[in-house]
Formats: structure tokens, sequence, C-alpha cells
């Protein structure tokens, strides 16, 4: 059963990342093209020479198959983690059903390891960042993830202790209460980094941005409802043949 679930996990994550493919070329590449002229134009400006280094594979590559194949893997995957999680989650957490199941893990997971972790430290552009900070912006938006992991771990654990005691409803307030409020608490302690530059252009760091965001919609959202689906059917072919 979880060897079908980890299988059946990373072919829908597969086409979670060709449909993230699509979005990321039709809504992530314009914005990374305008940052990478931002960056050439002030290389220029400031007197270096930003087109002599020979580029190892061409933007062209990197936008299309290069884009692809990275977004293929890491869809599948990520598919393989969430097929894993599915299993151990299956039934654990209340009638909920497949569908169910595969949503709430789904809208977890974004939320707890993409949106919260980039409030504190969004995804910048080409152009932004200093190599020489890269190591340390690296860690600390790793050491963010593991803990906004933990701290939702936590929080389910807490809310499924008080079910009995207060209902599904209040025990889920509660338990999100105690992630917002562990949460808020890291990000406060945690260092900030802006490395944005004054005179970057705010219209293309935004699309960026957004662009980021919408990627991980795109991937989560085809997880949560394709696998909910296929999983959902499979019980439902189940019960029958029994």
């Amino acid at each position: 059963m979880v060897r079908t679930l980890l299988v059946r996990g990373m072919l829908v994550g597969l086409l979670a990342g060709v449909l993230g493919f699509v979005f990321a070329y039709l809504v992530g590449e314009p914005p990374v093209d305008a940052a990478i002229a931002i960056e050439e134009s002030a290389a220029a400006a400031a007197g270096g020479a930003s087109g002599d280094e020979p580029e190892v594979v061409s933007r062209l590559v990197q936008s299309t198959l290069g884009l692809l194949t990275a977004l293929a893997v890491f869809g599948a995957a990520l598919g393989g983690i969430f097929g894993l999680a599915f299993a151990y989650a299956q039934g654990r957490l209340g009638r909920i059903g497949p569908r169910g199941t595969a949503a709430f893990l789904a809208v977890a997971g974004f939320i707890s390891l993409v949106l919260v972790p980039q409030i504190k430290y969004p995804a910048n552009p080409p152009a932004v960042g200093s190599p020489d900070t890269i190591d340390i912006r690296t860690g600390l938006y790793f050491t963010l993830i593991l803990l906004s992991v933990v701290a939702a771990l936590a929080a389910l654990a807490i809310g499924r202790r008080l079910v009995a005691q207060y209902g599904t409803w209040n025990a889920a307030l509660i338990g999100g209460g105690v992630y917002v409020v562990a949460m808020a608490l890291a990000m406060f302690v945690m260092p900030t980094i802006n490395e944005v530059p004054a005179e970057f252009a705010p219209a293309v760091l935004w699309d960026f941005r957004v662009a980021t965001i919408g990627l991980q919609v795109v991937l989560w959202t085809t997880l949560g409802v394709a696998f909910g689906l296929l999983s959902s059917r499979q019980t439902s072919a189940a019960s029958r043949g029994g």
C-alpha cells in the first residue's frame, strides 16, 4: 500500500511539475528576463563586461528544457514525499476521506513549507543578493522551514489532544493559534536580510515574487486535487469490489 501511494505521489508530482513549468514559463520567466536585463545594465554602467563570460548553458535552454527538467524532478520528489505523508495521515485526521486528507496535506504543506518561510525570507530574482551571503541566507531560510514544520506538527498534535475536550473546531483554532504564535516568535528572533538595491525596479521584484508563490500554488494544488481524486477513486473501486 505504501509503495502504491509512493508511486502515485511521484506520478502526480510529475504532472504537477509539468503544469508548474507551463506557469513558470508564461508567468515567471518575464520578470527573470527583466531582472537579468537590470543586472546587465548595472554592470555595463559600472564599467563591467557582463557579456564577456561565455554561457555554460544558454538562456534559451535554461528557460525551457532546463526549467522543465528541474520542475519535473522536483515535482516527482515532492510527490513521493506527499504520498508517504498521505500513507501516514490517512485515517488519523478523522472521517474526512482521501480527498479531504490530500487537501489538508496540500494546504498544510504549502503554508508551512512555502508561504510562512517566504514571509520572512522572500525569493529574490537575479541581480538581488550578494554572493558573499548566499550561504547565510540559505541556512536561515532552511532553518525557518525546519522550525515551521516542527511548529506545524506540534500544533497538529495539540489540536488532536484537545478535540475530545473542546470539539474539532475549537481544537483546530487552538492548534492554529499555537502555530501562528510560534512562527511569529521565530520570525521576530531570526535576523532580517534585505539586499534589494534601492534602484531595483519594484514592479519586477513584485512580479517575480508573485510568480514564485504562484508556481508553488500550482504544484501544491495539483498534488492535493489529483492525488485526492485518484485515491478516492481507488477507495470507491475497492468498496465496490468488496
